[in-house]
């Protein structure tokens, strides 16, 4: 079992940046594959980034190529999100997700846990 905290989530204009945080527990969060997800109200929850199993690549939703990065730091449990160059349109709750397998990494299905979610706002 394993429990996820996202942070840092706040209104921003566009063009700004900001970075999310996901913290997770236990002791065994370097075996999971992590991933980042969004969720627009009235939409489906969509893919935003996430690592291939193992860690060794990153996939991005085309939309954040260039503007978001995934990273991690296994030695605080932590996954982030970098966002730069923001949009009206990344206006979204991010939720970070954790998987136990390898399987399609753009698919809900695949992830495991979940947090909670963290509110971006994008103004324009």
């Amino acid at each position: 079992q394993v429990q996820l905290v996202e942070s840092g989530g706040r209104l921003v204009q566009a063009g700004g940046s900001l970075r999310l945080s996901c913290v997770a527990s236990g002791r065994t969060f370097s075996t999971y594959a992590m991933g980042w997800f969004r969720q627009a109200p009235g939409k489906e929850r969509e893919f935003v980034a996430a690592f291939t199993w193992g860690g060794g690549s990153t996939y991005y939703v085309d939309s954040a190529k260039g503007r978001f990065a995934i990273s991690r730091d296994n030695a605080k449990n932590t996954v982030y999100l970098q966002m730069n160059s923001l949009k009206p349109e990344d206006t979204a709750v991010y939720y970070c997700a954790a998987r136990t397998f390898d399987g399609p990494v753009m698919r809900p299905t695949t992830y495991r846990y979940w947090g909670q979610g963290t509110q971006v706002t994008v103004s324009s």
